[in-house]
């Protein structure tokens, strides 16, 4: 099995749980950093729909983030982020729905022509009840699993689009949650910057170096 491509964009929340999960199952892939604004032909060859993160691979091409997850967990799980209830995979389908319209509309007013206060307040409920819910470290239990690494990446956006708001306010099992996320290891290592790739540059692989050397799944070169 040839080593699989990711196409990427670093501050995309949606490329950033891609990488999160990849990471975690210590898959290499050929990571691909698009600018958004002028896409290489490669990628949209590879999938024309023209969003991040797309994986290619052998067998298939996945272009959501929430699949590019799961297959990744599937090939290879060390940290048990699959190991989690039902309820987990509610709470992300609320993230991706209902809390994401209200980001949206709130951190893109302008273009929504949307009342900003009025979407980030709907976007509140939805994180003072994640804030109800943190009464561990994480959302089940005392390690990250899915649900947590597939939401915090949209929380940062949430917050960083009014940050002094953000902490302003009375959320303090979201606040430490949140905060310990930008702080681990697993953050700061999938939000390295890499060069906008295009066709001839050199191999990125991504990550630089397996977390879990014993589990990694090994590639060999895609040419």
């Amino acid at each position: 099995m040839t080593r699989p491509i990711l196409y990427s964009f670093r501050r995309c929340p949606y490329a950033m749980r891609a990488r999160l999960a990849l990471q975690s199952a210590g898959i290499e892939s050929e990571l691909r950093e698009i600018l958004l604004r002028d896409k290489a032909p490669e990628f949209l060859r590879a999938s024309p729909k023209g969003t991040v993160p797309v994986l290619v691979t052998d067998q298939l091409t996945i272009e959501e983030s929430r699949d590019i997850m799961n297959w990744s967990l599937r090939q290879n799980d060390p940290e048990n982020w699959l190991d989690m209830p039902d309820e987990g995979q509610a709470l992300i389908d609320q993230a991706d729905g209902p809390f994401k319209t209200a980001l949206d509309r709130y951190k893109y007013a302008a273009r929504y022509g949307s009342d900003p206060a009025q979407e980030r307040e709907r976007g509140a409920e939805f994180l003072r009840d994640i804030d109800a819910r943190l009464t561990e470290p994480f959302l089940f239990g005392n390690t990250p699993k899915l649900a947590d690494r597939a939401i915090q990446p949209f929380v940062r956006q949430f917050a960083n689009t009014d940050r002094a708001w953000f902490d302003a306010q009375p959320w303090p099992n979201l606040y430490r949650w949140f905060t310990s996320f930008l702080d681990s290891s697993a953050f700061l290592s999938i939000m390295q910057k890499y060069p906008v790739w295009k066709a001839g540059d050199p191999v990125t692989i991504f990550p630089d170096k397996a977390r879990n050397d014993a589990s990694k799944p090994s590639f060999p070169r895609h040419d």
